[in-house]
C-alpha cells in the first residue's frame, strides 16, 4: 500500500523529533551536558578520586585491624572488629600531646608569618612599577628552583653562629621577612591574585585620602581571604611535613610528629621493651604503624576540610584560568 505525501512527511517529522530528543538526552543541548558526557565525566572523576583516596582508605582500614585480622587472608578491607589498641600504642609512642604542640609551634607560627610577609611583597610586585622589577621578580622565582641542599650548610652555620639551633627561630625568622620554605611560590600566588583585583578600588581609596598601607590592610586584605587561607594552608602543610631541615635545626631538643614517625620502630621497641602478660614483649605490626601515620596526618585532613572552599576559589584567580 502506497503512502501519500502528507503521511510520509508526518512520519519523517516524527522520526526527526525522536532523533532530536535522543540526541539532546545523550549529548545535551551544547554537546557537554548530555547523559553520555556526564557519565564519562563522572566515571573519570570517580576513577581519579579513587586513585588518590585508595592509599588513605587502605591506611585507615589497616590501622583498625587486630593482629588476628592481619593474619587472616579472608579479611581485606573491613576488619572483623575495630581494634583501637593500635591507636593507643601509637599515641604513646608518638608522645602525641607534647609532640603535637611542638609541631604546631614549628608550623603555625612560620605559616602566619609567611601569610602576611609574602602578601606585602606580592602586593608590591602587583601594584608598583619600578626599575628592575622584572629582574627582581625573576631572581625571586629562581630561589624556588634552587635545591634546598645547596644552601643547607651556610644556613646551618649562620643559625649556629646566632645561637638559634634547637629552637623554632630558624623557621620563624626567615618567614617574617618573606623567606623560608616555598616563599617564592607564595609571593607568586599573591601577585597573580592581587592583579585580578581591579585597581579602581585603590584609586577610590586614594581619593578618600588613604595611603598604600591603608589600602593594603583595609581594602585589599579583607577581599583576599581565599589567597590568605591557601597560602597559610600550603605553608602549614610544608612546615608540618618538613623532616630534613627540622632534624638538622632542632636536633635532640625538640621533635615534631613527622620526626617521631621516622623513628617509630625504635621508639616503639624502647617503650614496649618490658615484658608483658605471657612473658613476651609487645611486637610492632603494620596496623600500629598505620595508626601512627593516621594520627600524624589527621590534623592536616581536618584543616583541609574547613579550607577547601577557599582553596578552590584561589586556584581560579592565580593564573590557572589565564587571568
Amino acid at each position: 500500500m502506497k503512502l501519500d505525501y502528507a503521511t510520509n512527511k508526518t512520519i519523517i517529522k516524527k522520526v526527526n523529533t525522536v532523533g532530536t530528543r535522543m540526541k539532546k538526552l545523550l549529548l545535551g543541548m551544547q554537546g557537554n551536558d548530555g547523559l553520555v558526557f556526564k557519565t564519562f565525566i563522572y566515571a573519570l572523576l570517580i576513577s581519579v578520586g579513587f586513585i588518590y583516596l585508595y592509599p588513605i582508605l587502605y591506611m585507615v582500614s589497616e590501622s583498625f585491624k587486630s593482629l588476628r585480622d592481619l593474619l587472616d587472608p579472608t579479611v581485606l578491607w573491613i576488619p572483623k572488629e575495630l581494634y583501637f589498641d593500635n591507636f593507643v600504642k601509637a599515641w604513646n609512642v608518638l608522645e602525641f600531646p607534647k609532640t603535637f604542640m611542638t609541631s604546631l609551634l614549628n608550623s603555625v607560627l612560620p605559616a602566619v608569618a609567611q601569610m602576611v610577609s609574602c602578601a606585602i611583597v606580592g602586593f608590591g610586585f602587583a601594584r608598583f612599577k619600578f626599575p628592575g622589577k622584572n629582574i627582581l621578580f625573576g631572581l625571586m622565582l629562581l630561589t624556588f628552583i634552587i635545591p634546598t641542599q645547596i644552601v643547607m650548610i651556610p644556613m646551618f652555620l649562620m643559625f649556629e653562629q646566632y645561637g638559634m639551633l634547637g629552637t623554632p627561630l630558624p623557621f620563624i625568622l626567615p618567614a617574617i621577612f618573606a623567606g623560608g620554605i616555598k616563599s617564592a611560590l607564595f609571593i607568586l600566588i599573591y601577585t597573580q591574585f592581587f592583579k585580578s583585583i581591579p585597581q579602581v578600588l585603590d584609586e577610590s581609596a586614594q581619593l578618600d585620602g588613604a595611603n598604600y598601607l591603608t589600602i593594603f590592610f583595609r581594602v585589599i586584605l579583607p577581599i583576599s581571604i581565599p589567597a590568605l587561607v591557601v597560602v597559610f594552608l600550603f605553608s602549614l602543610v610544608w612546615h608540618w611535613n618538613e623532616t630534613y631541615t627540622a632534624s638538622l635545626y632542632l636536633g635532640d631538643s625538640m621533635s615534631t610528629l613527622p620526626l617521631k614517625l621516622k623513628e617509630f620502630n625504635d621508639s616503639f621497641k624502647a617503650l614496649y621493651s618490658s615484658a608483658e602478660a605471657g612473658g613476651k614483649g609487645a611486637d610492632i605490626n603494620e596496623s600500629i604503624k598505620f595508626a601512627g601515620t593516621v594520627l600524624v596526618i589527621l590534623p592536616l585532613l581536618v584543616l583541609y576540610m574547613f579550607a577547601q572552599k577557599w582553596f578552590v576559589e584561589v586556584l581560579d584567580k592565580t593564573g590557572i584560568t589565564g587571568e
